[in-house]
Parts: C-alpha cells; sequence; structure tokens
C-alpha cells in the first residue's frame, strides 16, 4: 500500500496552483469542474507526488496547525531565495545535524510547506 495524493481544501484555486507549481515544481495533470467546486491535481509527473486542490465555494477550508507537507529538493539555497522574493517569508534554513537542511513557509491556504535537502543514500 502506498499514499495515493494529498488532498488540500483552498480557497482560490489560481494562488494555490500558482504556489505549488512555483515552489514545488509540479505540475498540473488533471483539472476539472465538479459540482459547485473545482479540483486539480498536480504531480511531479513520475507518478511518486500528487496533491488535489479542491475548492468548493461552500466547503471547508483548512483552518489550523499541526500538520506540514514536505518536498524534497537539490536546489534548498536557490529555493528559499525565491521564497524570500516572492515574499513568502520563509523561516531560515535549518540543519538538524544529521545531513539534511530545510525551511518552512505556508501556502496560501496557512499549509506549512517544508522544503527540506536530503544527502544522496538517505
Amino acid at each position: 500500500m502506498h499514499m495515493k495524493h494529498v488532498t488540500l481544501m483552498v480557497k482560490n484555486l489560481e494562488k494555490s496552483i500558482e504556489f505549488y507549481e512555483t515552489m514545488t515544481g509540479l505540475t498540473i495533470s488533471r483539472r476539472f469542474h465538479a459540482g459547485p467546486g473545482e479540483l486539480a491535481f498536480l504531480t511531479n509527473g513520475n507518478g511518486e507526488t500528487e496533491i488535489e486542490l479542491v475548492c468548493m465555494p461552500q466547503g471547508q477550508k483548512f483552518e489550523g496547525k499541526g500538520m506540514f507537507i514536505c518536498f524534497e529538493t537539490d536546489k534548498l539555497e536557490e529555493m528559499h531565495k525565491l521564497a524570500r522574493d516572492r515574499g513568502l517569508n520563509p523561516s531560515e534554513i535549518q540543519d538538524p545535524g544529521d545531513q539534511t537542511r530545510y525551511f518552512y513557509m505556508y501556502d496560501p491556504d496557512g499549509v506549512s510547506v517544508q522544503l527540506r535537502f536530503f544527502p544522496e543514500g538517505y
């Protein structure tokens, strides 16, 4: 068994798509209307990572903290600068002493997103 995708309820589909395409490199694989709402699936194209963004005008939205989504990157400093340049107020780059490095930022709906460098073979 493996995780197929993570679903995020969003307020503004366009802003969320732009954030995830820019900051994670995911691209839209499918997009369609479902009743009063609209859905977009973004993927890395390899079938390894997929998120579903759901925008329902009267639907429930993310309302709290206590979770984050981690994306692996080999361009940590470049992505940190991009997040800063885009006004996303990223945390400082952290070094937990396990050969990884990471930083956090929030998506347009307040979901905490971590970009993390993992050394080869980790």
